[in-house]
């Protein structure tokens, strides 16, 4: 079994810790980032199809999180679609993707840093 760098994120109470690996904030970040009109996919060509048929580990692939006592740092690598806006698209993703991280899993997002890797034009 890999080593997984992992996080306490809920330690009270008498009946045990919950702890969370970074592999897993990545995946949910992907998420949040695929659900953005605009995002076409991640590098490594993974697409919204594509990841119920490779599994979610792949989805973490072109995507860093660091944590820290400080909070999150997540970087994200993304395909967006020829023309759209990257400002806008760009905007949305961080505010999905925060959302997202702090929501399921109480941690605190200081960064998340958008990198286009490419655009891709629409087949019709």
């Amino acid at each position: 079994m890999e080593e997984r760098s992992t996080h306490t994120i809920y330690e009270e109470g008498s009946i045990g810790e919950v702890r969370i690996a970074d592999d897993v904030v990545a995946v949910i970040a992907g998420l949040a980032a695929m659900e953005v009109d605009g995002v076409v996919s991640l590098p490594g060509n993974i697409t919204a199809e594509l990841i119920g048929k490779l599994g979610m580990k792949n989805l973490s692939k072109g995507i860093t999180v660091d944590i820290s006592e400080d909070g999150v740092c997540v970087g994200l690598n993304l395909i967006l679609n020829y023309g759209a806006s990257i400002v806008k698209i760009s905007e949305k993703v961080q505010e999905k993707v925060k959302n997202a991280i702090e929501t399921m899993t109480g941690l605190t997002v200081n960064e998340v840093n958008v990198r286009v890797a490419s655009v891709e034009v629409k087949e019709h």
